[in-house]
C-alpha cells in the first residue's frame, strides 16, 4: 500500500485543552459538543442518527472505518454529527455487502474528521470534566481563532434543535390497509423505530416537530408516538402542549428518548443536563415490573428527575438505569401512556427491549375493545 502523510490536526475543547491528531483528508472546521460513544460496532447507524445533531462523537473503538458503509444501514437521509474523533481510521474496507467507503461516505457529505488521537485520554478526559463543546480543525486556523469562534457556539442546555432534524412535510410509512394507525411527532425519528412499527401491523403518519394535537388527530390515529431527537427538551413548547392534548383524550401514547422526556415535561416533571450522557450499546437497564434485567441501546444527554417523578401522583419509574440510578422508563397510572428513555428499536445491539413495541400495540387493542 502507498504511504501517503496527512495533514497534522487537533480537537480543541472549550476549557482550552487540545488534543493533536491527523486529517482524514477533509479540510475544515466544526463544532459542536463533544461527546463519546461506547459501542464496538454500529458507526453508520449512529452517524446517522439525528439526536446525535449538534454533537461531536468520538469512537472508543479502536477501528473506524473497517467494514465499510451499507447504503441500506441508515437512521436518516444524512450524516447527522456534527464531526467524528477516532483512534484508528480504516480507508480500506472489507465487507461483501459495503456499497462504499467510509471515507468516501464522509466526503460525499464533507463531514470533518480527526483520527490518530489518544481516545482513551480524550474519554477519561470528558468524563472527569464532562460533556462541553469543541471544534475539530483540520485547515490550519489558529488556535487563538479557533477559541474566539468556539467561545461563540451556544451551549446544548437550552438548545432546541428538533427543528433542525425533523421532516418539513408529514409522509407515511408502513401499509394503509394494516389494522392500527399510528401519529407519529417527528422531533429527529429513526428509520427503525418506524420499520418495527410497521412490521407490527402499523400504518404510519409522521408529522413535523411544530405539528399540533389537531393536525395529528386529523389522521384519526389509533395511538400516538413522539420520538427521539436532539438538544434540550425544555425549549419544545409545542411538542409538550400535543403530549399535553394527548394525555387529556387519555389516548394511547409512546414516548422514545427525547419523547420520554417530552412526556415527564407535559406532567410537570423537570428535566436536566446529565454531566456525562449515556451513549453506547450495552447499557444495563432494569424492568421494575417484571424483575428482568436488559441491555439497551442509549443516547441522551437530558434526563427527567428521578425525585419529581417519584413524588408524582400519577406516575411511576418502570426502569432504572443500573450503572446510575437514573430513569430508564415510566408509565401513567390513571391513562394510556408510558416511555423509555433508551432505544429498543436500536440495531445493531440486543433486542432485550423489543417487547415495548408490542406493548404499545396492545395499549392500543385495549383502547379499542
Amino acid at each position: 500500500m502507498k504511504y501517503t502523510t496527512r495533514q497534522s490536526a487537533i480537537l480543541l475543547l472549550s476549557d482550552g485543552t487540545i488534543f493533536h491528531g491527523k486529517s482524514i483528508g477533509i479540510s475544515g472546521k466544526t463544532f459542536g459538543e463533544v461527546c463519546f460513544n461506547t459501542g464496538m460496532t454500529g458507526y453508520q447507524e449512529i452517524f446517522t442518527d439525528p439526536s446525535y445533531f449538534g454533537q461531536i462523537m468520538v469512537a472508543t473503538n479502536t477501528h473506524i472505518g473497517n467494514y465499510g458503509v451499507n447504503e441500506e444501514e441508515v437512521e436518516s437521509d444524512s450524516i447527522k454529527i456534527a464531526g467524528l474523533v477516532c483512534k484508528n481510521f480504516s480507508f480500506n474496507y472489507s465487507r461483501t455487502n459495503a456499497s462504499e467507503s467510509l471515507e468516501d461516505y464522509f466526503a460525499k457529505q464533507n463531514l470533518i474528521c480527526i483520527s490518530d488521537v489518544d481516545t482513551r485520554a480524550l474519554v477519561s478526559y470528558i468524563r472527569d470534566n464532562g460533556a462541553m463543546n469543541a471544534v475539530i480543525c483540520t485547515d490550519g486556523t489558529s488556535i487563538e481563532d479557533l477559541k474566539k469562534e468556539l467561545a461563540n457556539v451556544p451551549n446544548m442546555e437550552g438548545l432546541e434543535l428538533a427543528s433542525k432534524v425533523s421532516t418539513k412535510e408529514p409522509y407515511f410509512v408502513g401499509d394503509e390497509n394494516a389494522t392500527y394507525k399510528i401519529s407519529a411527532l417527528d422531533l429527529g425519528i429513526k428509520k427503525n423505530i418506524l420499520r418495527n412499527l410497521a412490521k407490527r401491523d402499523c400504518y404510519i403518519k409522521v408529522y413535523p416537530f411544530d405539528s399540533t394535537y389537531k393536525d395529528m388527530s386529523e389522521f384519526n390515529p389509533d395511538g400516538y408516538f413522539l420520538s427521539n431527537g436532539p438538544g434540550d427538551p425544555d425549549p419544545l413548547f409545542g411538542a409538550i402542549q400535543v403530549a399535553k392534548e394527548i394525555l387529556a383524550d387519555n389516548k394511547p401514547l409512546f414516548g422514545i428518548c427525547l419523547g420520554h422526556q417530552v412526556i415527564g415535561l407535559a406532567n410537570g416533571v423537570e428535566t436536566y443536563k446529565m454531566f456525562n450522557g449515556h451513549r453506547g450499546i450495552n447499557h444495563p437497564v432494569k424492568n421494575i415490573i417484571t424483575g428482568k434485567g436488559e441491555i439497551t441501546s442509549q443516547n441522551h444527554g437530558f434526563a427527567v428527575k428521578r425525585e419529581q417523578l417519584e413524588n408524582h401522583p400519577e406516575l411511576e419509574i418502570t426502569h432504572v438505569h443500573l450503572n446510575d440510578g437514573t430513569v430508564a422508563g415510566m408509565r401513567m397510572k390513571n391513562k394510556n401512556c408510558f416511555s423509555v428513555q433508551y432505544h429498543p428499536e436500536a440495531s445493531p445491539g440486543p433486542h432485550d427491549s423489543s417487547y415495548l413495541f408490542d406493548q404499545f400495540v396492545e395499549n392500543i387493542k385495549s383502547s379499542k375493545a
